[in-house]
């Protein structure tokens, strides 16, 4: 197996008398999608906060390609190729598709017209539909609100946004709830031509079925710890569900 890319060694963090990480490790590998999974109250926000900048930990060490990185916000993240997609999207639900994909690094006009700030909207919808098309995502019309989209359209465009920036990693948490079976199907699609892009794809989900459907391997964490580790094609539910509960012995 390759280096790591992403590594989380020992990573503490309480939130007063709770300690929700306790020493939790984590391992992404490049171009690989990997599950991260455990029961309500494991740490598996916590974690994915603090390798996504949104939270500090108190102790522990974040690795990106063997080097130690600090994370002091996703701002920071997203300079080293990290995106994150949010279970709520994070979407404007007013803007068309171009819009939202380009939200926070709108393109201008320039020459004459740069000082005036005025929106390149042209070359934004340009670059929207080669993004989508890239990935294999169909909208018939990228200028209407994507608050007019259903689920999986919208899920699809917070991914093209996310793999439109990010070079490195991609978190993904909880991308297919709420969804229909068919649009179910498109956003792991999505999540697949992510992967083959060399991108790698950390999925957060409860949904064990489609964990191993997607994941190339997939990490437990239960109280705080990561507990075990599994390669996805050779796994079954009834062993993901051991893990997370405690009914099977920990296993690396």
């Amino acid at each position: 197996m390759t280096e790591p890319l992403l590594e989380a060694r020992g990573l503490t963090k309480r939130y007063g008398q709770v300690q929700a990480l306790q020493g939790a490790d984590f391992t992404a590998y490049p171009g690989e999608v990997v599950a991260l999974i455990g029961d309500n109250g494991a740490g598996k926000s916590t974690l994915v906060k603090a390798l996504s900048g949104a939270l500090r930990p108190d102790g522990g060490d974040i690795l990106l390609e063997g080097r130690a990185v600090h994370l002091d916000s996703p701002l920071d993240a997203q300079r080293l190729g990290i995106e994150t997609v949010y279970q709520d999207l994070a979407l404007a639900p007013d803007l068309d598709a171009a819009a939202n994909l380009h939200l926070g690094r709108e393109l201008y006009f320039g020459g004459i017209l740069r000082p005036l700030s005025i929106l390149d909207r042209g070359a934004m919808r340009r670059a929207a539909r080669t993004a989508f098309a890239e990935l294999g995502i169909d909208l018939r019309d990228i200028t209407v609100p994507v608050g007019s989209l259903s689920g999986g359209q919208r899920q699809s465009v917070a991914v093209a946004r996310a793999v439109a920036y990010a070079n490195k990693v991609i978190f993904m948490d909880e991308p297919t709830a709420a969804l229909g079976v068919v649009q179910r199907g498109r956003v792991l699609d999505t999540i697949r031509r992510v992967r083959d892009r060399g991108v790698s794809v950390v999925l957060i989900s409860h949904n064990m079925p489609e964990v191993l459907a997607v994941a190339d391997r997939v990490e437990v964490l239960r109280l705080g710890q990561r507990v075990a580790r599994f390669t996805a094609a050779e796994s079954t539910v009834e062993e993901l569900v051991g893990a997370m509960t405690g009914a099977l012995a920990a296993q690396s």
